[in-house]
């Protein structure tokens, strides 16, 4: 089992940046990722971060966002830049995924952490 705790949510202008960080209770050694999820939406992926480090985004954040792992210290990491109003959303961090080609699929993932919120005005 694995728990998962996000930090570094909050309230930033457009153009900003934030970072967030997702700390895991065991050893990082599997694929990790970002979802949101904002007002009257649906959850939608993110990023996410394959055990081999590859890596992968939506249309939407790609060449904004860059998605990261330490393993040594047990922690994501989500770095958003050029910050938009569109981006505001809770943003969950996730583990341990069934296929990575299903990586958009929020039923893919087996752990979810309790989210973080993001408000860009």
């Amino acid at each position: 089992h694995v728990q998962l705790v996000e930090s570094g949510g909050g309230s930033v202008q457009a153009g900003g940046s934030l970072t967030l960080s997702c700390g895991a209770s065991t050893y990082t050694d599997y694929s990790m990722g970002w979802f949101r999820q904002a007002p009257g939406k649906e959850r939608e992926g993110v990023a996410a971060i394959d055990s081999d480090g590859s890596t992968t985004y939506a249309d939407s954040v790609k060449g904004r966002f860059t998605i990261s792992k330490d393993n040594a210290k047990n922690t994501l990491y989500l770095q958003m830049n050029s910050l938009k109003p569109e981006d505001t959303a809770m943003y969950f961090c996730v583990a341990v995924i069934s296929r990575w080609s299903r990586w958009r699929d929020r039923e893919a993932w087996t752990y979810w952490g309790q989210g973080t919120q993001v408000t860009v005005s």
